[in-house]
């Protein structure tokens, strides 16, 4: 068995959807490409109750709502931060997180299906950030919400 923070039965699925309220969208897309998961997805987690934070240096809002450059420039602390990126990406994406100051820091560090960084995921996981990878939240939040 893994490191408890590494999330895997369904129950702590379950868990974590039903008591989400901000979920940041990192590689989030805009309306621009409608038909991308990275779109798709958070407009259906947003469909369910959860507000959704774009976090896209490319583009400049989505959903109507203003796309922050990063997860520092966003400010806040949110529940789960739901990632839509390459794999090469993540470890980068993972130290972006440990760079957050404390009080800013995730609860969850969300891999989106086909996305899984073993070591990334432990070094989250050791800083006591709860880690799902190679699950899409969009089937989640329909399942639980």
């Amino acid at each position: 068995m893994g490191h408890p923070n590494i999330i895997e039965t369904e129950a702590e699925l379950e868990a974590i959807v039903r008591a989400a309220k901000t979920v940041a969208v990192v590689g989030m897309k805009d309306e621009r490409t409608p038909y991308l998961p990275s779109y798709e997805i958070p407009r259906a987690v947003e469909s369910h109750g959860l507000r959704v934070i774009p976090v896209n240096p490319h583009i400049e809002k989505s959903l109507g709502k203003k796309a922050f450059s990063s997860l520092a420039a966003m400010g806040e602390r949110v529940d789960i931060v739901d990632v839509f990126r390459r794999i090469d990406a993540i470890a980068q994406l993972a130290d972006d997180v440990l760079a957050l100051p404390q009080a800013q820091r995730p609860k969850v560090v969300w891999l989106q299906s086909g996305i899984r960084h073993d070591a990334a995921a432990q070094r989250l996981a050791e800083a006591g950030i709860q880690v799902v990878q190679d699950r899409c939240l969009g089937v989640y939040t329909s399942r639980y919400r």
